[in-house]
């Protein structure tokens, strides 16, 4: 490739930028702490779209509500069952162009039919290092039960298995002999944010390295 054909491409991309949504399902610390960031002007080429959010008070709905980000407030309670409240997502999703999902404190399944929609574009944060302690909400608690010196975070584009898929950053956290889940959850919540931002910064590189 020619110096002027990879200057056509840069120039192609430079002002483009990844749409994200954001689902949540509880208050949302994680999701407000990357509002926060992407209000600082951490990701360079991203756009955070929308925040979907099921209950109330939820501090990532308020935050993004206040950064004038398109907010939905959307009960899984009003659809006979998951698949169909799903499909409402998925309409609500493509009518907004959006391009990349973050999962985050999200406690549902993605079914098949979301999965197609979205191909490798769903992304979720877990708080174990891949492959321990999957397939529960209780992962930090889990390792303090078993004893473990170092747990973490993980991030990773989901499939059809429970916390599988490709692994996108991992984080490592140590976990000392005096630790219960107050004093270690904090940790959680400061690495996690790093993790989000890593984990974007990721899809924008690979992303428009593709197109």
């Amino acid at each position: 490739m020619t110096q002027v054909q990879h200057y056509k491409i840069w120039m192609s991309t430079e002002n483009k930028k990844i749409n994200w949504a954001i689902l949540v399902t509880g208050w949302g610390r994680n999701a407000k702490d990357i509002l926060d960031a992407y209000e600082q002007g951490v990701l360079k080429k991203s756009t955070i779209k929308l925040v979907i959010y099921e209950s109330k008070p939820c501090g990532a709905a308020e935050k993004a509500a206040e950064l004038g980000i398109e907010t939905l407030l959307l009960k899984k309670t009003d659809f006979p069952d998951l698949i169909t409240y799903q499909k409402e997502l998925i309409k609500e999703l493509k009518n907004k162009g959006i391009d990349y999902i973050f999962m985050l404190n999200y406690k549902y399944v993605i079914k098949q039919e979301m999965l197609r929609a979205f191909p490798n574009k769903i992304l979720n944060i877990h708080p174990s290092l891949f492959p321990s302690f999957l397939g529960t909400k209780t992962a930090i608690q889990d390792a303090i039960a078993y004893g473990v010196k170092v747990t973490g975070v993980t991030t990773h584009i989901i499939d059809d298995k429970l916390d599988e898929g490709i692994i996108l950053a991992q984080k490592a956290i140590k976990v000392n002999d005096d630790d219960d889940f107050d004093s270690l959850y904090p940790k959680f919540v400061k690495n996690g944010k790093k993790i989000i931002v890593k984990t974007i910064k990721i899809i924008e590189k690979r992303h428009f390295i593709s197109l």
